[in-house]
């Protein structure tokens, strides 16, 4: 397994919907962050997208020179921009960090967040989008040129500039809960990404992924994104779980849950789902805790509890093929410490933990 963490670019803090305790993301925080990722032996780590969060682009290109290993898993939205501007960008990125960029592709599910990029495409016809975006972007990372038209994406004869002794190995991390993400996912990502729902409800989202791309000829990884809260006791973990959520009112979760459900991604439903506002039903899964998705969009999932239960269960989701875990925790800086130092030699005992790799 792969165990990455994740560049809080949009601001960090040690609660949850609050202003108290909370950090910028200057540039120094984040260099910090990426500099402690990079000696703690992380894999890598992952810069979100979105409104409130400094460009991943920006961000990841600023901290070449301060990181040595870490790979760079950018995300990027199909729409904002060409597929080959975008493809240009990540090539520029791999080359100059000597093979560290990854992408992760995000449809978007927030319809007034999207619409504040130009884009007003309804669930189906964003997914329809990634597709082609996603063919044309391959092509020309492997050196074509291509010329392309599409519903979506016209281009006539882009090709970009490969060096002769630089072959990239960039691969395309992908998510998405629905029939149309699935399709997309099985004929394009090298890693699909899921949220840290139930085992029993990743293993059937895993299994129709896998038979989706076994019926083209294809084979995806498999990557989750969850929150972990780890302590030396169950208890300790517990009651940081809870501490985090010490400023959240009644009122900031109905505001929040309002917010979350005119989204039409169904990954950000189903983790609506998973709790439905109730801070009586956070423990969905034995450790595994929803407290984030309370106020959070997005990955709204924690593993709780000590050391050696928390590296079981994900120990549970690797026997199920996942092999990228990509994990944060609040503030990001002192949990990604906490983690390298409690958790990551247990998974180590477990098996193999592997360095950065596509």
């Amino acid at each position: 397994m792969r165990i990455f963490w994740y560049l809080p670019t949009h601001g960090d803090g040690r609660y949850l919907a609050t202003r108290i305790a909370s950090r910028s993301s200057s540039f120094a925080y984040l260099r910090q962050v990426a500099q402690a990722v990079d000696d703690l032996g992380y894999a890598g780590a992952l810069l979100p997208t979105g409104r409130f969060c400094e460009d991943p682009w920006v961000v990841a290109s600023s901290l070449i020179s301060a990181t040595t290993h870490i790979k760079f898993l950018v995300a990027l939205r199909p729409g904002v921009m060409s597929p080959t501007t975008s493809a240009r960008m990540a090539l520029t990125l791999d080359r100059l960090s000597g093979g560290r960029c990854l992408v992760n592709v995000v449809a978007g599910g927030d319809p007034s967040e999207l619409a504040g990029d130009g884009i007003f495409h309804d669930h189906d016809a964003r997914y329809a989008l990634t597709e082609e975006f996603l063919s044309v972007w391959r092509r020309l990372i492997e050196g074509n040129e291509v010329t392309f038209e599409g519903r979506h994406i016209h281009i006539a004869g882009a090709k970009l500039l490969l060096e002769r002794d630089w072959r990239p190995q960039l691969k395309v991390y992908f998510g998405g809960s629905s029939m149309a993400a699935r399709s997309v996912a099985a004929r394009h990502a090298d890693v699909y990404l899921t949220w840290g729902e139930p085992p029993e409800q990743v293993a059937t989202k895993l299994a129709k992924v896998r038979e989706a791309a076994s019926a083209i000829g294809r084979d995806v990884r498999f990557g989750i994104r969850l929150h972990v809260i780890v302590r030396e006791s169950a208890k300790e973990a517990w009651q940081a779980a809870d501490d985090l959520l010490r400023y959240v009112t009644e009122d900031t979760i109905v505001v929040a849950q309002e917010l979350f459900r005119r989204f039409d991604s169904v990954g950000q439903r189903r983790m609506l789902d998973l709790h439905s506002g109730q801070r009586s039903k956070l423990e969905i899964s034995p450790n595994l805790w929803a407290g984030v998705g309370l106020v959070r969009s997005g990955a709204g999932t924690a593993l709780v509890g000590d050391p050696d239960t928390v590296a079981l269960r994900i120990k549970e989701y690797n026997e199920l093929g996942i092999e990228t875990f990509i994990l944060s925790g609040y503030p990001h800086l002192e949990e990604a410490y906490r983690v390298a130092e409690l958790l990551l030699p247990r998974l180590t005992s477990l098996g193999e933990v592997l360095p950065a790799a596509g």
